[in-house]
């Protein structure tokens, strides 16, 4: 039985990806901050699989030991929890910089702490996805701190893979979803035209099960190929 860790599990890309590992059999440790959707998340994952919910902050150092040493041997890591910052989306003439320490902490230093602590423990053909986003690689007014942590993220999905080529390291955009945190960044706004997010996890299934080279890749071209 493959192992993934999922971290930010408990709603959103992050549970409908467990949901479809658990369908796979695969055994999961998932995490996410508040620990009642957590629980509830893992209850019904249980019923499919074998399952570690740990709460917590994935910032925390702390955390991500146990979430590395509930997992054992790793066959896919997928860095899904992030933080929006401070909404309404403050310019970065305003952006409070304490505020920009703990984004930056959450969406960039985090999954770089997870990924030291699983490679000594990743199997043969193990994977590693960062979930990451346009605005990392697009400038949005207001998007300023959010996409500088997702810029980092993937410079760091891009060194790891050239500094480690025998694993399979992808950034992964998922697009706009119809998420708490899209409307967090839209408030009062409808967002009911954007996907579920539960159409970007093919995407994330093809990185998991198929042979593509590390590298960077959008949710929608990957689910297209896959249709087509």
């Amino acid at each position: 039985m493959p192992t993934a860790i999922v971290t930010g599990a408990s709603r959103g890309l992050g549970l409908e990806l467990a949901r479809a590992l658990a369908r796979e059999r695969w055994r999961l440790v998932i995490d996410a901050r508040v620990p009642g959707p957590l629980s509830a998340a893992r209850e019904e994952l249980a019923e499919l699989t074998d399952v570690v919910a740990l709460a917590g902050d994935v910032a925390d150092a702390g955390h991500r030991r146990a979430l590395a040493d509930a997992a054992g041997r790793v066959d896919a890591l997928v860095n899904n929890a992030s933080v929006l910052g401070p909404t309404p989306l403050p310019t970065l003439a305003r952006y409070p910089l304490a505020a920009l320490e703990d984004v930056l902490r959450v969406n960039a230093l985090a999954p770089l702490g997870l990924i030291q602590l699983v490679l000594p423990r990743l199997a043969d053909g193990a994977r590693i996805v960062n979930v990451t986003s346009d605005a990392g690689v697009e400038g949005y007014e207001g998007w300023g701190g959010y996409g500088a942590s997702k810029a980092a993220l993937e410079q760091l999905t891009r060194v790891l893979a050239a500094e480690r080529p025998d694993l399979r390291v992808y950034a992964l955009d998922p697009g706009d979803m119809r998420t708490r945190m899209h409307q967090d960044a839209f408030p009062g706004e409808d967002i009911s035209d954007r996907p579920p997010p539960g159409d970007s996890v093919p995407a994330v299934l093809a990185l998991l099960a198929g042979d593509l080279p590390s590298g960077r890749y959008r949710a929608g071209e990957l689910t297209s190929t896959a249709t087509a």
